[in-house]
């Protein structure tokens, strides 16, 4: 085994000399080791930052070729008044563009049916005084629930039972104190709207007492003037009549439905004032998809230049992955799909609604002027003329952009495409700088063990030199 210290016997600075010869020999090659590993995580992380990129891309392309609200129409309301709010609407993309005066006569209402006169002298009488009996609350033989009454049941009783009954589809009891010589009046709503869609409450067992509570099933039920029908809505659409069983009215105007919200007001004459609903297209909502999309590619092209730029001097870095062909590739791609044309589309591509590159290899709306207007006028020309082609372009399932930028997004970045097979092919890459690091370690061991047998001879040498040297000395008395 070599001695721990070089140089104790001789004097000489052995050990200096070792460290010196290890680092001469560990340098250069340690330096091109942490080269190789800096250019291998510079690779792994720049992987991952396209892959993200390109990822999040996919992801807004996925959306956008798959937007049914895309070429959507927009339904713009105008009341005579500020204050009034008597419809709602919508329309669907294949809804036609028009505007139509509408006024509302009458909202869908459901039944009402009020006890008579003097049925209750208070809100704690009993609704049986012996016996028991039941209730059934029905409309149109669709939906029912029965309420069981027991003797001594009150009003206010029987008006809890109603409303917390779990089977209640619908219908509200309310008391209503008249202070009068009318008592207290039971009051049922339904919120079962539409002509036909009557609430009628039966008296099941035929206690006459429970007539009082009913509509049928008894000799002295609620009367005729105390029950109040079910309606449908009313309105007109340019001056025709039309009806709906609820407040919605679903594809009376084709492909609009609107819901009406209140009565149409009155104009000094007393007329209906009508509300106008015009169906349009939806221009801005449309405009905003497509900067969105340039803003979204824009994004993933800066990255790539960032991550491929090559430094303008010493001073400025490389980028991690400069000058790589699969980024370089994957920009050519990009943009050899977007100037593509799409067969399916009167369009044609998205030079015809204004977009275009730049010098830098990003998109914008241009603002040259080929003889076909700038690209700010040549997306309004194709809102204007082709407003639901411009949803082809983008979205056909064969040959839209969008649907083609997404299938070769997805080359790059699903788990077994090109970026993950670089990926995996880097962190191999990884493993074994790793290994020749623990190899050079093992061999500079091996080396400094060489060094220090070849230089322990020397100082032994040297040592007993310097002794013989000492005791000639000595003998001689100089």
């Amino acid at each position: 085994m070599s001695i721990q210290s070089l140089g104790v016997g001789s004097g000489l600075a052995l050990d200096d000399l070792v460290s010196q010869l290890l680092e001469a020999e560990r340098r250069p090659k340690e330096e091109a080791l942490t080269a190789k590993e800096e250019q291998n995580e510079a690779e792994i992380s720049g992987l991952g930052q396209i892959k993200s990129k390109l990822s999040d891309f996919k992801d807004s392309v996925d959306e956008l070729r798959s937007d049914a609200d895309i070429n959507g129409r927009e339904p713009i309301i105008s009341t005579p008044s500020e204050d009034e709010d008597t419809l709602t609407a919508e329309a669907s993309n294949s809804a036609l563009r028009g505007s139509y005066e509408i006024v509302v006569e009458q909202l869908a209402t459901g039944s009402r049916i009020v006890t008579d006169d003097g049925a209750f002298t208070s809100s704690s009488d009993s609704v049986l005084t012996s016996g028991t009996g039941s209730l059934t609350f029905d409309v149109g033989g669709s939906e029912s629930f029965t309420i069981s009454v027991s003797t001594g049941m009150t009003l206010t009783q029987l008006r809890e039972a109603i409303n917390n009954s779990d089977d209640n589809f619908g219908v509200q009891a309310n008391i209503i104190d008249t202070g009068t010589s009318s008592g207290p009046k039971l009051v049922f709503t339904s919120d079962s709207t539409g002509t036909g869609n009557d609430l009628v409450i039966t008296n099941d067992t035929g206690a006459a007492e429970l007539d009082r509570v009913s509509t049928t099933g008894g000799t002295a039920n609620i009367s005729a003037g105390n029950i109040t029908s079910a309606s449908n809505a009313v309105a007109y659409i340019d001056g025709i009549q039309v009806e709906s069983e609820s407040n919605e009215f679903e594809n009376t105007i084709q492909n609009v439905s609107f819901e009406v919200q209140e009565v149409s007001s009155l104009d000094a004459n007393g007329d209906f004032q009508a509300t106008t609903l015009e169906i349009g297209y939806d221009r801005d909502g449309l405009k905003n998809k497509i900067t969105d999309f340039i803003d979204n590619y824009n994004s993933l092209i800066s990255e790539i230049d960032t991550l491929t730029r090559y430094g303008q001097s010493e001073l400025e870095d490389d980028g991690a992955l400069a000058g790589d062909s699969l980024l370089r590739g994957i920009q050519s791609g990009l943009a050899s799909i977007i100037s593509d044309n799409v067969n399916n589309s009167q369009l044609g591509s998205l030079f015809q609604v204004g977009v275009e590159f730049t010098d830098d290899g990003k998109l914008e709306i241009g603002t040259t002027d080929f003889g076909l207007g700038s690209g700010e006028e040549r997306l309004d020309d194709a809102i204007e003329d082709y407003f639901d082609d411009i949803a082809t372009l983008f979205t056909d399932e064969d040959d839209g952009i969008a649907t083609k930028l997404y299938d070769f997004a997805d080359q790059y970045t699903n788990y077994s495409g090109l970026i993950s097979l670089r990926e995996n092919a880097a962190k191999e890459e990884r493993d074994s700088l790793l290994d020749e690091r623990e190899t050079l370690e093992l061999r500079m061991l091996n080396y400094e063990d060489i060094l220090r047998d070849r230089y322990l001879g020397l100082d032994l040498t040297v040592a007993r030199l310097n002794q013989t040297g000492s005791a000639l000395i000595a003998a001689l008395g100089v």
